[in-house]
């Protein structure tokens, strides 16, 4: 299975393999992002870029339970009840220089934008399944009558 963001966009059939050759060639001559170059040159819209970008993310990044993870209540004060409920984001712990995030595949797009825009620190996004998250949302982040976003 493939983890290139090219090849998501050509196994979704959005970009042919010549195409993402093309971008790459630009790419390296640029140095703009991947991303970027297939808006530009392909008008690729914006979403499907980013729901590339999801996919393969997903791919690539750990999974966890948040039922047997250690929770640092210093990371927890980063966001409040409703943003931890509204982006379905989950802020575990300092991992290194930055603060690892658990969210699940369906939200995984929408934590990462709220995550870019809102907290001060660098944040490493993890998975866990939805109803897990709810769970751990309800323990971490109680909100009467909260459901998942």
């Amino acid at each position: 299975m493939e983890s290139r963001l090219g090849d998501v966009l050509v196994n979704k059939g959005v970009l042919n393999a010549g195409q993402v050759d093309r971008v790459l060639a630009e790419q390296g001559r640029t140095g703009e992002p991947f991303g970027v170059l297939c808006e530009r040159l392909y008008n690729v819209h914006p979403r499907d870029v980013e729901a590339a970008w999801g996919e393969q993310y997903a791919r690539l990044t750990m999974r966890i339970d948040p039922a047997t993870e250690c929770f640092d209540p210093a990371v927890q004060g980063m966001i409040n009840r409703r943003q931890a409920w509204q982006f379905g984001c989950l802020p575990v712990r300092w991992d290194g220089a930055e603060v690892m995030v658990a969210t699940c595949e369906e939200n995984l797009v929408r934590a990462h934008r709220f995550c870019l825009r809102t907290l001060s620190a660098s944040v490493f996004l993890v998975l866990c399944e939805a109803e897990d998250l709810v769970t751990a949302l309800h323990r971490w982040y109680p909100l009467p009558g909260a459901k998942a976003a």
